[in-house]
């Protein structure tokens, strides 16, 4: 069983502060597709659990799981899986910055050709209704950014940490990051981020800001097959 909200951070904020974004089926939840692709199994999913993650998905759909480390049932196709740490903050030394704006639904067309430009992880349209969006702006372009996306009870996660590369060098994405985990801080909260791995130059730099390891995580895709092993088609039964 999890002993800590951030063992299974997606399960936390869909039944916690998230909780009105949940769409269900049995014990499964997930984020509308237009949000976030990550979608929670309980901590020790049984073949039901697997059944309507499968139903909720549709036969041949991949299901994204954040922090998964268990086995997947035979007939899953793991389409990808990378191996990624979480780290906790341990000192940050938060604070607003002047020149961060926020950013809403107006700049979703610029946040996404930002982040088509820099791959910083899963962005959507819907995303920037997680939680607070910042930005840096040049000559009125949208040049980095930061914001929030899960939230376990007592948690925040930092995500599209991002800047555009012909700005880069100058310390941008360390003062978003600041800046947002104020915001987080502000509301008693702790934040949290993930990258991946072998991400080297991210990790030096969450940890030169004031984070710690806290685990190594795996995010992990499956697609789903045509039929359950018991013979049921996707989605029936």
């Amino acid at each position: 069983m999890s002993t800590h909200p951030l063992d299974n951070p997606a399960l936390g904020s869909l039944t916690g502060p998230h909780a009105h974004f949940a769409e269900r089926r049995g014990r499964v939840l997930r984020y509308p597709v237009d949000v976030s692709p990550w979608l929670a199994l309980p901590d020790e999913p049984d073949a039901d659990d697997w059944a309507d993650l499968a139903a909720l998905v549709g036969p041949g759909g991949e299901a994204p799981l954040a922090g998964y480390v268990g086995a997947t049932p035979e007939g899953w196709e793991v389409t990808f899986s990378i191996e990624g740490v979480q780290l906790v903050d341990d000192g940050l030394a938060a604070a607003p910055d002047p020149e961060a704006v926020l950013l809403g639904p107006a700049d979703v067309p610029e946040m996404l050709d930002l982040v088509e430009r820099t791959r910083p992880g899963p962005f959507l349209p819907r995303t920037v209704e997680l939680g607070t969006y910042l930005g840096i702006r040049h000559e009125g372009a949208l040049i980095a950014m930061a914001g929030e996306r899960l939230h376990p009870p007592g948690w925040t996660e930092i995500s599209a940490v991002c800047t555009d590369s012909a700005h880069r060098g100058k310390g941008l994405a360390g003062r978003l990051i600041l800046a947002v985990a104020h915001g987080i801080r502000e509301r008693g909260e702790t934040p949290f981020l993930h990258t991946g791995a072998g991400n080297t130059n991210a990790i030096r730099l969450y940890e030169s800001l004031g984070f710690r390891l806290r685990r190594p995580t795996r995010f992990l895709a499956a697609r789903v097959p045509e039929h359950l092993d018991d013979g049921r088609t996707v989605g029936v039964g």
